[in-house]
């Protein structure tokens, strides 16, 4: 009985080495004629991902493949073997099925995940408060694009505390975190306390200033939409729905003039009109003096 069973063991240790070398044989094989195709139709070998990595997944070989692409048109940065592709790194952002790995998307050899790794140089990773309101109901999410708003007190003697200027302090500007989520994949709505900002220099020094003069709002923006002009200051005069518009002297607007204007003199204080100005102004009562005074935007 221990000798059949002996027997029995021996054949089955065969036949298993005799599968296990047919399998090699056969996926050794494979990846022969995949470069010998290579080779003849001038493909090149590159790395892939075989499956979706997600920020900060390690990039192992169970995870990546090798794949033939045109050698014209190979990406730079793309690695050309799994054992450099897997040294000890880790993806700094979402990597599709069959998207090449490059070297700009994982880590160093260090294989540390950090957001400062995905900054592009002369970028600066600046966070501000934001609410429910200020987030855009929590719709503003990692990868979005936002203008930044402020909005304070109208700065000048004789200014309450109801006037009010809001300002655009920055324009097109990338989210690359909300509180402590930097994952593009997360777009569900989700209230933070705090938006992270791509900016350059001047734009860090902004933020760090309008967060101590007063209150910030972000302004969600269609990601195609780069253009970028001139905004003027809004004051509590501009919500009025209807202002008369009245040209500056010596000027002729092509506009036709409000049915009301006529029946709504200039207001004077004492004998001199008030003067009249383009830009955004404000009006300021010093006893019995009316006064029309321009808001100057250097402040």
């Amino acid at each position: 009985m221990a000798q059949r069973n002996l027997i029995i063991i021996a054949a089955a240790v065969f036949f298993g080495l005799i599968a296990v070398f047919l399998a090699n044989s056969y996926f050794s094989g494979v990846e022969t004629r995949q470069a010998d195709f290579a080779a003849e139709n001038r493909m090149a070998r590159i790395v892939v991902a075989s499956q979706a990595l997600a920020f900060g997944v390690p990039v192992s070989s169970q995870n990546v493949r090798l794949a033939n692409w045109p050698a014209n048109s190979v990406p730079q940065g793309a690695f050309i073997s799994i054992a450099d592709a897997t040294k000890n790194r880790v993806a700094l952002r979402p990597i599709v099925p069959g998207e090449p790995v490059l070297a700009s998307k994982v880590s160093g050899v260090d294989g540390r995940a950090t957001l400062s790794a995905n900054l592009p140089a002369g970028q600066l990773a600046v966070s501000i408060p934001i609410s429910d309101v200020a987030g855009v109901g929590g719709f503003v999410r990692p990868g979005d694009v936002v203008d930044v708003l402020l909005t304070r007190k109208i700065p000048g003697e004789g200014a309450q505390e109801y006037d009010k200027m809001t300002d655009v302090v920055l324009e097109a500007v990338p989210v690359l975190g909300i509180d402590q989520v930097s994952d593009e994949n997360k777009t569900e709505a989700e209230v933070g306390k705090t938006a992270t900002l791509q900016v350059d220099t001047m734009g860090a020094q902004k933020l760090a200033l309008s967060t101590q003069l007063g209150v910030m709002n972000l302004a969600l923006r269609n990601v195609s939409d780069q253009v970028q002009g001139f905004h003027q200051t809004v004051t509590r005069r501009d919500l009025a729905r209807n202002r008369m518009l009245i040209p500056a002297q010596g000027t002729r607007s092509s506009a036709p003039a409000p049915r009301f204007a006529a029946a709504m003199p200039m207001p004077r204080a004492g004998n001199l009109a008030i003067p009249q100005f383009t830009g955004p102004s404000m009006t300021v009562v010093r006893g019995i003096k009316l006064t029309e005074e321009a808001l100057l935007r250097g402040y």
